[in-house]
C-alpha cells in the first residue's frame, strides 16, 4: 500500500490526498510535520533532504515535491484523464500545474502568514498590499481561463490541474482581504464542491 508522510493540515498534503482519492488508490497517511512527527530527524532527511511534507513512499521507490507526487499517481493509476498520456493535452494540464507551484503560490508567501497565519513578523502594510496585488493577479489570469473553457482548468475536463489550483483558490478564498468579483471562478468552485473527495481534503475549513 502506498504511505504518504504528511500532516493533514499541509495544503501539500491535501493535493496528494485528493489524487489518491480520485485516482482510486489505496494509501495509508502518517502525520509528520510541526506539532506531529518530527521532519528533522536523520531518518526523515533521508526520505527528503528537504525535512518537508509530503513524502510518498511506494515499496522502494520514495518521492517529494507535491505536484510530482500527483502526476505520478495519477499515472501509476492509469489515469488519463486526470493526466493525458497525449503530449499536447498532457502539457496543457502541467503548465497549469506547474504555474500553480511557482506562481501563484509565490504570491501569496507575505500576504497568507500576514492575515490568514497572524504571524507577527509579517507586518509590514505595503508589502502586504503588494502580496494582495499580485495574488489578486494570478487569481485574475485563472478567470480569464476559467472563462475561456468554461468549465474546468485545463478544458472540458476535471485534471490534476484542478486539484492543485482547487487548493490554492480555496486559500486565497479564506484569506481575509477585500476579493475581486470571479463569476468563472466561484462557478468552477461550486463545481469542486460537488466532489466528495474536494471537500474531504480542499473546502474543508483549513487553509
Amino acid at each position: 500500500m502506498l504511505k504518504i508522510l504528511g500532516k493533514t493540515t499541509s495544503i501539500n498534503v491535501r493535493k496528494v490526498l485528493w489524487t489518491c482519492e480520485e485516482a482510486g488508490l489505496d494509501y495509508q497517511q502518517e502525520d509528520f510535520g510541526i506539532g506531529f512527527a518530527s521532519t528533522e530527524t536523520a531518518e526523515f532527511r533521508a526520505l527528503n533532504p528537504n525535512a518537508m511534507v509530503p513524502v510518498l513512499i511506494d515499496e522502494d521507490f520514495v518521492l517529494w515535491e507535491s505536484n510530482a507526487i500527483c502526476r505520478y499517481l495519477a499515472r501509476k493509476a492509469g489515469r488519463n484523464d486526470l493526466l493525458p498520456a497525449e503530449p499536447k493535452a498532457c502539457a496543457n494540464v502541467e503548465h497549469w500545474m506547474d504555474w500553480q507551484a511557482t506562481e501563484f503560490n509565490n504570491a501569496w508567501r507575505y500576504v497568507f502568514p500576514a492575515l490568514a497565519r497572524k504571524n507577527p513578523d509579517y507586518n509590514d502594510p505595503e508589502r502586504i498590499a503588494a502580496g494582495i496585488k499580485e495574488w489578486n493577479h494570478c487569481i485574475g489570469i485563472l478567470e480569464q481561463q476559467l472563462q475561456h473553457t468554461g468549465a474546468w482548468a485545463a478544458g472540458d475536463s476535471f485534471t490534476l490541474a484542478d486539484i492543485v489550483l482547487g487548493l490554492s483558490v480555496n486559500r486565497w478564498k479564506m484569506t481575509p482581504f477585500e476579493h475581486p468579483s470571479v463569476p468563472a471562478i466561484d462557478a468552477w468552485f461550486e463545481r469542486l464542491n460537488q466532489r466528495p473527495a474536494f471537500l474531504r481534503h480542499g473546502n474543508n475549513g483549513m487553509v
